[in-house]
């Protein structure tokens, strides 16, 4: 990406990769084209931005005119943040959703026991992250919604079926299949810095099933034959091997900090229900997750925590820290 890229810019980009809406992206694009800064390095992305503009105007209207939907499924975010999980079939993407969740899917021995999304929520401390399954992909087939769901997702769980031959050859085809779209996996989420349009989201590998007999030699071989770069966790699903250590990495990978609240008029803050904010985002944007007439009214806040003596008087710029215990004045 450009150099010296706007806070704002990077937020409505952010945004735009998790819009399910034409609206709300068009909405995000016209943020990023606002605050983008002119100058030659960033010619080729601002006609990009302002072809992409030009298309979703179109596109809304052409919509409006129709009267036809084009998006498929949305999952409303909860928790932390959320993270998806793809695979081709049987590679065990429901029972990791039952082991690390309290969702109760369909679990198989035979491919295609997921024939719609299913969320869950995975316990981590004091906090919740959304975990999502999915169909499986092929490849011949995917499911034109999972696009999307990928798109929105803060972190997506690509696993490989070690049960199987045939295991490794289906985790390629779930990237081949990926690769050739404008929604694929990395080892980071961002946008192409030449197309806005091609979205990047960041993916841990689970080869899974290394409980059976003849799944550490087929660990070789995937390591052998396809070359990844994707952080990797070998797990167990069913046997919960490696789960614990996956649990903290999902959460960690949400980059998020907790903050607790509390009351000017009570003696202890509300220690059980914290709010989960973006790492890097500060008093006001707490605010306006609380309620967005919060924003205005906000004159202080007292805060409790590792950055700050206790509680010390802040402005809304303040940059909100993991566990701190936030008082607001309005």
């Amino acid at each position: 990406m450009p150099a010296n890229l706007t806070a704002q810019y990077l937020k409505a980009e952010e945004e735009y990769r998790r819009a399910t809406t034409p609206e709300e992206e068009l909405q995000c694009l016209q943020v990023m084209l606002q605050e983008i800064p002119k100058h030659k390095g960033t010619d080729h992305l601002q006609a990009s931005l302002k072809s992409k503009i030009a298309k979703l105007k179109r596109d809304i209207v052409s919509e409006k005119a129709s009267g036809k939907k084009t998006r498929g499924v949305r999952i409303p975010r909860q928790g932390a943040g959320t993270a998806i999980m793809l695979g081709g079939p049987n590679s065990g993407k429901s029972q990791l959703l039952r082991s690390l969740t309290h969702a109760t899917p369909e679990v198989g021995a035979y491919p295609f026991t997921t024939h719609a999304p299913m969320p869950g929520m995975m316990p981590w401390e004091d906090v919740t992250v959304q975990l999502i399954d999915t169909p499986p992909i092929t490849s011949d087939f995917i499911e034109s919604y999972i696009y999307g769901l990928i798109r929105a997702a803060d972190l997506a769980l690509l696993l490989v079926d070690l049960g199987a031959d045939e295991g490794i050859e289906q985790c390629q085809d779930v990237l081949d299949k990926l690769n050739g779209t404008k929604t694929r996996l990395g080892p980071s989420s961002c946008l192409d810095e030449e197309d806005v349009g091609l979205s990047y989201t960041q993916t841990l590998l689970l080869p899974n099933k290394i409980d059976l007999p003849d799944a550490p030699a087929r660990l070789d071989l995937l390591h052998e034959l396809v070359m990844f770069e994707l952080p990797e966790y070998v797990i167990s699903a069913e046997k919960g091997t490696g789960l614990e250590a996956l649990r903290s990495e999902i959460y960690r990978r949400m980059d998020v900090v907790r903050v607790y609240t509390k009351l000017p008029s009570a003696k202890e803050p509300d220690m059980e229900r914290p709010f989960t904010l973006r790492r890097g985002l500060t008093l006001l944007d707490l605010a306006g997750q609380i309620h967005k007439d919060y924003v205005k009214g906000l004159r202080h806040a007292r805060v409790w925590g590792t950055a700050v003596h206790d509680g010390t008087v802040v402005k809304g710029d303040y940059v909100l820290h993991d566990q701190d215990v936030v008082e607001l004045h309005m």
